[in-house]
């Protein structure tokens, strides 16, 4: 059922982008305003074009919420870890060592971990 919405979903998604685009741009932002007529006046095609819009957006929005109704349904309380079964690491993941330290000799174990500082 939900696999149904989402194909719809798109589908209409695919829709709505084409008749939007297909629209005359009345707006003029760079003032470069459509003109001429075809076969049929503009004023009929935009009436037609912005139904389909109106239709084509109000089943996506219902798409929408239907989809999102369904998956809150769907949803557990739980972690994703938890929906795995894998246990959560217990420590992290030790550092890298550092760039060139296979070249360095080892410290000695009783060596301290900050080096001492060098005097002037």
């Amino acid at each position: 059922m939900e696999n149904v919405i989402l194909t719809v979903h798109l589908i209409l998604a695919l829709l709505l982008i084409g008749v939007v685009l297909l629209q005359r741009s009345e707006g003029g932002g760079l003032g470069m305003g459509g003109g001429g007529s075809g076969v049929m006046s503009g004023r009929s095609a935009a009436t037609a074009l912005g139904k389909a819009t109106w239709i084509l957006a109000a089943a996506f929005i219902a798409t929408s919420l239907t989809l999102t109704v369904l998956a809150a349904q769907n949803a557990n309380q739980g972690s994703v870890v938890d929906q795995i079964g894998a246990p959560a690491p217990a420590e992290p993941a030790a550092p890298a060592a550092p760039l060139g330290s296979d070249l360095l000799p080892p410290a000695p174990a009783d060596a301290p971990l900050t080096p001492p500082k060098a005097e002037n």
